[in-house]
């Protein structure tokens, strides 16, 4: 899902004087409307509809004329908001910028419950099913790929029907408190291996205290697998 940042060559006013000349709210209207079409045209590759509509400009704007291609771009991500701002911008010798809003509304398949899921669940892919929603609505994200999912916990209560967001799964722990691990210390291509208890819980990914069986001694290394931790040296 790439935002394309693109220049466009308008079109001049055909103003008779040159000192007159400068750039209007039509042109900056035709910059916004064209990259918003592009930015549709490259979602439908990927599957998503993407409708839109520019908001209006004050036909009084008075800017500079600009020999470059106007430059235009989203200043908000149009991914968690159906109301993003748009920079466009001049870069010539008498640069300028100002912002724009736009309407957009992306369509496409993304994750929700397939029925209702408690608390500490484990997902699995019969849990999940596959929706057309509006993907930026949601401002806390949605998933698209089950991969992203499968095996991950729920975190709180979901009803059936939801979108399966980020925030609603987390890491499963790797470690639970008490359980043997192993303890593996590396520098460059050396490695030394060692016996452990895990002192507390954590989820691949993240630190956790481990007393070392051999010298009792506690340290703090990363979980990076199922009774795997591993400390640098």
């Amino acid at each position: 899902m790439r935002i394309t940042n693109f220049a466009l060559l308008l079109l001049m006013s055909g103003l008779s004087t040159p000192l007159l000349a400068g750039t209007t709210a039509e042109q900056i209207q035709k910059a916004t409307l064209a990259f918003l079409d592009s930015f549709a045209s490259e979602q439908a590759e990927h599957g998503y509809t993407v409708s839109f509509e520019p908001g209006s400009i004050d036909s009084r704007l008075a800017l500079a004329e600009c020999e470059k291609p106007l430059s235009v771009e989203f200043s908000g991500d149009p991914w968690k908001s159906t109301s993003p701002s748009l920079q466009v911008a001049c870069e010539g010798t008498r640069p300028w910028r100002m912002f724009v809003t736009a309407s957009v509304s992306i369509h496409g398949p993304a994750l929700v419950a397939a029925r209702p899921l408690t608390r500490g669940e484990r997902i699995t892919e019969g849990l999940l099913a596959k929706q057309s929603v509006e993907i930026n609505s949601s401002r806390r994200g949605v998933i698209t790929d089950s991969k992203q999912a499968i095996g991950m916990e729920v975190r709180r209560a979901v009803n059936a029907g939801s979108l399966v967001t980020p925030d609603m799964l987390s890491a499963p722990n790797a470690v639970e408190r008490g359980d043997h691990v192993i303890i593996t210390a590396k520098t460059g291509g050396f490695s030394v291996r060692s016996r452990g208890k895990a002192l507390a819980s954590a989820s691949v990914g993240e630190q956790v205290l481990v007393e070392n069986l051999r010298s009792s001694r506690t340290i703090r290394a990363s979980v990076v697998a199922p009774g795997h931790v591993e400390i640098p040296m």
